[in-house]
């Protein structure tokens, strides 16, 4: 294998000269056929990993995931540098599909990116038989497991792609977070041929990960970001308090904004555009905030609620300090989140009757009857639903997530959708029509000059675009393409906004829809096994920071010296290897035998000024203690 042709590829399309650690051997990797797992930080180039070995090589590549703002911002980005690529998903028509794969067997396209809940379709399966793949490759990959913190049922699907596809065509799996119990769960449920893991280290040596303890979260918030400098990231854990905390900052005199998923996409996009570019200092956001954020010199990332595990937090703290340079993970802990996310708990495993009653409201809400909708796919709107059927919003959300989790149906992130215009006819059949209908000529024109690929495919159309080119009314615009359908010569899809919602079997009659309370106990205590470990790095005051992430993600380090368990240490006066030298003499005798603090002083054989320090810190750790006759022990 020749890498050069893999970097003259990388510095064509993406104008780096280099790979980034582990990209390369990823692409080795696959390029020589192998399965091939890659766990990859946050910010670490994933994409490439596929995107440039499908480039050299004949054929389309194949690619799974989850997030369709995602798939779409990725499509959009490769066919702008004049890569051919495409996307399916569930809020097209079955006619924009079908369209879609035609045009992947018998077009150029080096790209479909395809949403895990369509890759079981009868069509997909039908057609992806046809398709010269050259690699599937499936991001998200942690997607697929149950011990996973985001499981999504339709993952379990992938693997039987290998019986419609060649057993040559490697799959390449991607994840940013997993621990080793996920990591031989995502190879055994893809059917890889081997195990074969490749990884970097999650270690990023330039983060200080701090944990302030703060009742007064607003207070501290606007000490901390006065002191602070570059730009950074505040997440909170809903969109109302998402706005308030921005205007507090605002009102401050802090260049902040919020953002949110609630958001119109052309406000969103302009949010990100403004604090990308710098004219924006703080953005305060949901977890909606980070998926293709592409700005190396965010100095901090405040978590002003604690995430629900582990996972999300190293994800989105990870989203701090790209461009290797000293920056910050802050997260504000008080007791009152205690409190609170023990009242998440409840409300995230709703009583499994309750599910039941959404299961049955939601078929109502969609008009299905018992006995059909498998692989529907319906136009949802939670706010209407919680509202028609006076549901508390956050259960029945909760509700519809274990309904997907049961494998039911699935619930899918809101769409936005825009129009789409496909031509029919033929070119000469067009120009017939529009010397007979002279009314519409100038607007077809305007069409044609405006879109390349309208005969081949539905083609995304923007009615606003269109009105201020021409002057005349959205409205105008609108009915011209209504009635150019009417006639049957273009098919013309309006846009929306919607969330979806598509059955994965047909409606059964309540008595039928078994939820297992061995599944849902099962699920609900890894859950809360997260949240415990989530708290107890929150509460620790003993452990590494970064030791304390790492080893949740079975890889071992040396302790920092920069996050604030650290700093507290450093304030000793010692070395980290004086500390580690001395604390390894307590322990060996703790371990063995107690003994008064007069005697371990000498048995530790160091100076006694410093062999004091460390024992007096680990008494305020917590980590030796006295019994009744002041006699120290460890504590294990």
């Amino acid at each position: 294998m020749n890498l050069g042709t893999y970097r003259k590829i990388l510095t064509k399309y993406w104008g780096f000269n280099s790979f980034r650690p582990l990209q390369e051997d990823i692409i080795k990797s696959v390029v020589s056929g192998k399965d091939t797992l890659g766990l990859m930080p946050t910010g670490g180039g994933k994409s490439l990993t596929f995107q440039v070995p499908a480039l050299a090589s004949e054929g389309i590549c194949l690619v799974i995931t989850p997030l369709i703002a995602l798939m779409k911002e990725q499509v959009n980005r490769l066919n702008s540098m004049e890569i051919k690529s495409i996307a399916i998903h569930s809020g097209m028509s079955a006619e924009e599909i079908e369209i879609a794969l035609e045009n992947c067997i018998y077009g150029d396209y080096k790209f479909l990116y395809v949403s895990p809940e369509r890759i079981a379709t009868s069509m997909f399966q039908y057609k992806v038989a046809k398709l010269n793949l050259s690699l599937v490759a499936i991001d998200e990959a942690h997607c697929i497991s149950q011990w996973g913190y985001d499981f999504r049922p339709s993952y379990l699907k992938i693997a039987k792609l290998r019986d419609h596809i060649s057993p040559k065509v490697p799959f390449l799996a991607l994840t940013a977070t997993a621990t080793p119990h996920v990591i031989e769960d995502i190879m055994n449920k893809l059917s890889f041929k081997e195990h074969n893991v490749l990884r970097t280290s999650f270690e990023r040596k330039n983060i200080s990960y701090l944990v302030r303890n703060v009742e007064e979260k607003g207070t501290y918030l606007v000490k901390t970001l006065f002191k602070a400098k570059g730009s950074g990231i505040v997440y909170v854990r809903s969109r109302k308090r998402c706005r308030e905390v921005a205007e507090m900052l605002v009102k401050e005199g802090i260049s902040a904004d919020y953002y949110h998923a609630g958001l119109p996409d052309d406000i969103r996009d302009k949010k990100q555009a403004a604090w990308t570019a710098g004219d924006t200092r703080v953005i305060v956001s949901t977890n909606a905030f980070g998926m293709g954020i592409d700005k190396a010199e965010v100095r901090f990332v405040i978590h002003w609620d604690i995430p629900d595990s582990i996972e999300n937090y190293f994800q989105e703290s990870g989203r701090v300090g790209r461009d290797g340079k000293p920056a910050f993970a802050v997260m504000l802990f008080s007791q009152s989140d205690k409190s609170r996310l023990t009242e998440s708990m409840r409300k995230k495993f709703p009583p499994i009757e309750k599910i039941k009653d959404v299961y049955e409201a939601l078929c109502n809400y969609l008009m299905v009857p018992e006995g059909s909708g498998k692989d529907n796919v319906f136009d949802f709107n939670l706010y209407d639903f919680v509202a028609k059927y006076r549901f508390p919003a956050i259960e029945t959300f909760n509700s519809l997530q274990f309904l997907q989790r049961e494998g039911y149906m699935e619930f899918t992130e809101e769409i936005n959708n825009p129009s789409r215009v496909h031509f029919i006819v033929s070119r000469d059949d067009l120009y017939k029509f529009q010397v007979a209908n002279e009314s519409f000529d100038s607007f077809i024109k305007l069409l044609l000059r405006s879109y390349t690929g309208m005969f081949s495919e539905f083609v995304p159309v923007s009615e606003d675009v269109l009105s201020r080119k021409t002057g005349i009314s959205r409205d105008t615009i609108y009915k011209y393409l209504v009635k150019l359908s009417s006639y049957n010569i273009i098919k013309y899809i309006p846009g929306k906004k919607s969330a979806l919602v598509i059955f994965n079997e047909e409606r059964l009659m309540r008595k039928a829809l078994f939820i297992s309370p061995e599944n849902y106990l099962e699920v609900k205590e890894k859950y809360d096994a997260r949240l415990k470990k989530m708290i107890e790095y929150a509460e620790s005051e003993n452990r590494c920071r970064s030791v304390t992430l790492l080893d949740y993600f079975g890889e071992e380090s040396d302790r920092c010296g920069i996050c604030d368990v650290c700093r507290k240490r450093n304030e000793l006066d010692l070395s980290k290897y004086e500390f580690d030298l001395i604390l390894e003499e307590v322990k060996k005798v703790l371990s063995s035998r107690k003994v008064d603090a007069e005697e371990l002083i000498k048995l530790t054989g160091y100076p006694e000024d410093k062999a004091v320090k460390v024992i007096r810190w680990l008494l305020d750790h917590d980590k030796i203690r006295n019994d009744e006759e002041m006699k120290l022990f460890w504590q294990s």
